[in-house]
């Protein structure tokens, strides 16, 4: 596909492209020499900070970028004499000139799946963002730990929202989904967005290319217990996978990797409920609200 590169990303690599990497590298570096001279491990200087040591060890590594806030607790956590809040010019200067439409590791699967001829997709928590209705999605990230800015959710809302015009592409792509069946149950939002958006799963399933399934939680075998996954087939290339676990996401462009997620895939969707039965679930958990 025309200005998509096929390749796998590591996960949430600030803003290279122009040139603002590098200072989040140094950054890094230099946190980690201080937090290791005040004997503090990744996990102990998190509980100081506020933060959980999986971002500090993303911040290090230079793959996070640290926030004006996160800087100004470290510089005084660590006696940093100001090392830390001096660069939060240059931090915030760096941040404008990234690119604010799709984080930095998202963008390479966002531009597939804008022209990708097949989409497939597997939930098991929430419904997912193609689906989701703005009142859901804001739900879901006003209430995402730890907590965005109100700008970043505005941001993002309006981001997923602007995806869904994949579904008005002509020609339409072919759609699919399997759903485990508690992300119906799950009342995200309250009673009146848990509704609406299970009405909002009614009606993107009447459409012709879309087929929506749900996997029933009686079932006492599972193909796939590994957690939520996307399929793609982009315009003029093979499939792909996208999947997301605890903020790190991976691109999956090998053929063999991507077989055996397709293969559990088409399992699921064997032995979830046809279409026509999980419109008629979704119709009966409506009823009950």
């Amino acid at each position: 596909m025309e200005g998509v590169v096929l390749e796998e990303r590591r996960p949430e690599t600030p803003a290279e492209a122009n040139g603002s990497h590098a200072v989040f590298v140094l950054i890094g570096k230099q946190l980690k020499l201080l937090r290791e001279k005040a004997g503090l491990n990744q996990r102990e200087f998190g509980q100081l900070a506020g933060y959980g040591p999986d971002l500090i060890s993303a911040i290090e590594r230079g793959v996070r970028t640290p926030r004006p806030e996160f800087l100004r607790r470290a510089d005084k956590i660590l006696n940093a004499d100001g090392l830390f809040t001096d660069v939060i010019p240059e931090v915030e200067e760096a941040m404008a000139k990234a690119r604010t439409r799709h984080p930095e590791w998202y963008r390479n699967y966002a531009a597939m799946e804008a022209e990708a001829v097949e989409l497939h997709h597997y939930s098991n928590h929430a419904v997912q963002g193609l689906l989701q209705t703005e009142a859901y999605a804001r739900a879901v990230f006003t209430k995402r730990r730890p907590f965005l800015s109100e700008e970043t959710i505005e941001k993002r809302v309006a981001d997923r929202l602007s995806r869904q015009q994949v579904f008005e592409r002509v020609p339409a792509p072919v759609v699919s989904y399997v759903l485990e069946e508690v992300v119906l149950d799950r009342p995200i939002g309250g009673p009146r967005v848990h509704a609406e958006q299970l009405r909002r799963l009614l009606d993107v399933g009447s459409m012709r290319n879309v087929e929506i399934q749900v996997m029933p939680t009686r079932l006492q075998e599972h193909p796939n217990m590994d957690g939520a996954f996307n399929l793609l087939v982009p315009r003029g290339h093979s499939q792909v996978a996208y999947t997301e676990i605890q903020g790190f996401p991976r691109l999956v462009t090998d053929r063999e990797e991507v077989r055996k997620i397709a293969d559990r895939y088409g399992i699921m969707r064997a032995v979830a409920l046809p279409p026509l039965e999980t419109r008629a679930l979704i119709e009966k958990k409506l009823e009950t609200l």
